[in-house]
């Protein structure tokens, strides 16, 4: 796959386009770049994705407080690029640019920019100036500008057609097994090791604390998960917890995000760490001590190196 920033000076053959924001790259994006891919087969051409980089929400929300992704550009591009894709065109999303019209955006850019013979849009795709724009637009503007324009079903799951919200709705809700179902692959999280108060030591089951590597990436939401760690090429197994430690840490503010690996006793503060959940294993609870809660931590262990 090659990867061009801007749509500017690009030489492709017989274009067949698809766009869209593509967050986490799920079952159902893949189903509509399939799609995308064996058109492109059938008729000569080299398959097109145009995404937007930084997201739209980012730039257009007065706040980003309650903003949260399941993918950032570098996964993105990665699981993109394992779809078959020939080019990715990685178009920056400015104030400016999102002022753009809809027909424009076909005339300008689709056709005279990127030289469009064939788009391929999702069932709910809305684009241009104040998402004004849908399959009706382009199906409009298509006939005039010479290339031709299909729509892809939405890709069904026995709770509705999938969707990136639906998966980062599930995932907030600590039903990990859906959201990984969903996705298609197993959720992850990258960050560095830091420091914490060295509790979990104390009783047995040393942590990694985790600070996210991206602000803007998902944390599901609170309880404990059989994981696995990637550290330092190892793929190791674990288990993680993420809330604010009611037991040990009583006047927590904010979570905290804490892995600990089995069987594994080396210094690795300051090293990037990526942990991918696997299966939830219970809620967060307070325990009366922390006896009571080393002895649920090995029935975790137990049930964890069970499920995976």
């Amino acid at each position: 796959m090659i990867i061009h920033h801007g749509y500017k000076n690009l030489s492709l053959k017989n274009p067949v386009v698809t766009m869209g924001i593509f967050d986490g790259v799920h079952r159902g994006h893949r189903f509509l770049l399939d799609s995308l891919v064996a058109r492109a087969r059938e008729t000569g051409g080299e398959s097109v994705a145009i995404t937007f980089d930084p997201h739209p929400r980012m730039v257009l929300n007065k706040s980003a407080k309650d903003l949260f992704f399941l993918s950032a550009m570098d996964q993105k591009r990665m699981l993109l690029g394992e779809s078959g894709l020939d080019h990715l065109v990685i178009v920056e999303f400015t104030r400016n640019f999102s002022r753009i019209k809809a027909c424009d955006f076909v005339e300008k850019i689709l056709v005279n920019e990127i030289g469009t013979r064939y788009l391929i849009i999702g069932h709910d795709h809305h684009f241009g100036h104040r998402a004004e724009g849908d399959y009706n637009t382009i199906e409009n503007c298509a006939v005039s500008a010479g290339f031709m324009v299909e729509q892809i079903e939405g890709f069904r799951t026995t709770e509705g057609i999938l969707s990136s919200s639906m998966i980062r709705e599930a995932l907030l809700k600590g039903t990990i097994d859906d959201a990984n179902r969903w996705l298609g692959y197993n959720y992850s999280i990258k960050g560095s090791v830091v420091e914490g108060r060295k509790i979990g030591r104390r009783i047995g089951y040393p942590t990694a604390n985790i600070d996210p590597s991206d602000k803007f990436k998902l944390i599901p939401g609170n309880g404990v998960y059989a994981v696995e760690a990637r550290i330092d090429g190892s793929l190791l197994k674990g288990m993680l917890s993420i809330g604010k430690n009611p037991t040990v840490n009583r006047k927590a503010v904010k979570k905290s995000v804490e892995v600990n690996i089995f069987n594994f006793t080396k210094d690795i503060y300051g090293k990037q760490i990526e942990v991918i959940f696997r299966h939830r294993l219970r809620d967060q609870k307070k325990f009366s001590s922390t006896d009571e809660l080393s002895q649920q931590m090995e029935k975790d262990k137990a049930m964890a190196l069970q499920m995976m």
